[in-house]
């Protein structure tokens, strides 16, 4: 009788495991923050958005989300036949903003796949106030 071989077990390639088992550490696009002065800066790459119908950008409750979509469609034509592709998908970030951070003064610039938000936000030791100590 002829013994069956056993299967050795083996590890899936590092994207086919993510794209099974899904990579929840791994944020939804890259982001970049700094201070500049008085102003907090967020920069997110967003290739290929239309930051007018696939963007939403919003501050509530100190926190910067960054919402959209991304839709892609493609068609190819020949005498063979017709092709058509559709990619979307949507996705969100959430970043939490400084205590004393200018709600009301934020904004938001969109250039060649960056999108740039500044916040306005408190010096160091600016909010502080020294109050005086009555004697009684």
């Amino acid at each position: 009788m002829a013994s069956l071989a056993r299967r050795e077990r083996f590890e899936l390639p590092e994207p086919v495991r993510k794209f099974f088992e899904g990579d929840w550490d791994v944020p939804a696009f890259p982001v970049e923050e700094y201070r500049d002065g008085s102003t907090m800066v967020v920069r997110a790459e967003l290739p290929d958005i239309d930051p007018d119908t696939g963007l939403d950008v919003t501050v509530s409750d100190g926190v910067l989300q960054i919402k959209g979509e991304r839709r892609q469609e493609t068609e190819h034509k020949d005498r063979h036949g017709y092709r058509s592709e559709f990619r979307y998908g949507s996705f969100s970030r959430e970043i939490p903003l400084p205590t004393g951070s200018d709600q009301d003064g934020v904004s938001a610039t969109y250039n060649d796949g960056v999108l740039e938000v500044r916040i306005p936000v408190p010096e160091p030791g600016a909010s502080s106030t020294k109050i005086p100590i009555s004697r009684g």
